[in-house]
């Protein structure tokens, strides 16, 4: 028998400060669920936009340079689903991401893989319309839509986030780029949750903030249950993106998300399952597209400017494939870089070619070219 459908909605006017009835902003295992169902049950979560309404379609350059991460994703959740326990996986059978007609990308100073290059704020504000984003920032480019949701995940349990804040801070004492503890902007803002609650910009364990291009409708996921009732939350919706989400953000928009939620009694303990899991049968987008018969590609190798070699490194391969996309569509194509960078993170896939012939790793860049119109 079909289970029963609920309803999360939310005022899109509002920040979620405004409406934390509706959501929060940070893991932690106190944050109250904001309804109950039962296996098999569908839910239908409206959700704002990973930014929190910190941009609209009158924001400049120097409006994001003034953006905070603080408030950065508000989930709507946490769904208490009921017999779920720990050593249990999470079937989340996704149906839709129905996104909202006007999105932005944007370059936040100090965010993104190519950071230390490309330090002055910018935004692509795209207007979506029969499937398709198109910009007036970026002429002559149409992106295809595939969309879903950047961040789906569960809470940890008290453990498991003492464990992830232990881990964290030893990898930002030994210069990691960490995100810490930070009641400013938290929601819920009650101290018992805020100052020891996870950031939700990186994905962890319990997945969260993934960023899988994968994750479109049709797509089911497993993920292990740290803590009774799961607790579910979804955030951080994407009208499409590239595989590496390059410039730190994709087409991002509020939307809605559907998906139908089933257990799997004991099946993480049982196979040993220690984070995400997902399969699909059919493509996530239009197989023209997902496999693209016209496309540009540049690749990296782990050498730095000097020529020093660095073994087996495949983030600096990465940023090499990404610094020759970028000067292909500034020569090629007439872009600016920081045009060819929204591009790059909103169209182009990183791929990991090969991570066996030592010391050079090789890391390519695809480029569809029926974007171009």
């Amino acid at each position: 028998m079909a289970g029963t459908t609920h309803y999360v909605k939310i005022d899109k006017k509002k920040t979620l400060a405004e409406e934390p009835h509706t959501g929060h902003n940070r893991w932690h295992e106190g944050i109250p669920p904001i309804l109950t169902i039962d296996p098999g049950d569908t839910v239908v979560l409206e959700a704002r936009d990973a930014w929190d309404s910190q941009f609209d379609k009158d924001t400049t350059n120097d409006d994001v340079g003034r953006a905070t991460t603080d408030l950065v994703h508000p989930h709507t959740g946490p769904v208490y689903v009921r017999d779920a326990e720990p050593g249990d996986l999470l079937e989340v059978r996704i149906g839709e991401t129905r996104c909202d007609r006007w999105g932005y990308t944007v370059q936040v100073p100090g965010f993104g893989f190519l950071r230390d290059t490309y330090q002055a704020p910018h935004i692509t504000k795209w207007d979506i319309a029969d499937n398709w984003a198109t910009s007036q920032q970026i002429p002559g480019v149409r992106i295809p839509g595939a969309p879903f949701m950047g961040s789906i995940g569960v809470a940890p349990s008290t453990s498991l986030r003492e464990a992830y804040l232990r881990r964290e801070a030893e990898l930002l004492s030994r210069g990691g780029a960490v995100n810490g503890p930070q009641p400013r902007g938290a929601v819920p803002a009650d101290p018992a949750i805020a100052d020891e609650a996870l950031r939700t910009i990186p994905p962890r364990e319990i997945a969260g903030n993934i960023d899988i291009k994968q994750l479109t409708a049709g797509t089911t996921m497993l993920i292990p249950v740290a803590t009774e009732g799961a607790l579910f939350s979804v955030a951080d919706a994407h009208f499409a993106q590239g595989d590496g989400e390059v410039c730190g953000t994709a087409i991002e928009v509020a939307a809605t998300f559907t998906a139908e939620l089933h257990l799997r009694k004991g099946e993480a303990e049982r196979r040993g399952v220690q984070g995400l899991q997902f399969f699909r049968d059919g493509f996530i987008m239009e197989p023209a597209w997902q496999a693209p018969k016209r496309f540009y590609a540049t690749t990296g190798l782990p050498i730095r400017a000097d020529g020093t070699n660095e073994p087996e490194d495949t983030s600096l391969a990465a940023a090499n494939a990404l610094h020759q996309m970028i000067a292909y569509l500034v020569d090629e194509w007439g872009y600016d870089e920081q045009q060819a960078y929204t591009i790059c993170s909103v169209a182009v896939d990183l791929k990991i070619s090969e991570m066996v012939d030592v010391p050079n790793f090789v890391v390519t860049a695809v480029l569809p070219l029926d974007i171009f119109i």
